[in-house]
């Protein structure tokens, strides 16, 4: 139950800024950083330059959704892994008998 309701709230904070904030663009960092070092010094030139520029934003989009998949993943892995490994020992605890000195 704790669960479904702090699932609820992040799924509300997640929505309310879009209803808040009606017709505004939510930007990347990337670009606001940019924005903000072009301002400061226009001759400024960036050290070095991508590797690989994706074509197009859909497919710039789908590889950040990919990464933030594969991270969502291995942060359930471990944190299952853990549940699992904490239940298996208080298991086997209870199993053993009861020594005392």
């Amino acid at each position: 139950m704790k669960n479904l309701i702090l699932s609820l709230l992040v799924i509300i904070l997640a929505i309310i800024p879009l209803f808040i904030q009606k017709g505004a663009e939510f930007g990347g960092a990337d670009g606001q950083a940019e924005e903000v070092i072009v301002e400061i010094s226009p001759q400024y030139e960036p050290w070095f330059e991508s590797l690989w520029e994706p074509p197009s934003g859909e497919i710039e989009s789908l590889l950040f959704s990919l990464q933030a998949a594969i991270g969502a993943i291995v942060i359930g892995y471990v944190i299952g892994y853990g549940h699992a490994r904490k239940k298996i020992f208080s298991q086997v605890e209870s199993k053993l008998p009861d020594v005392k000195h």
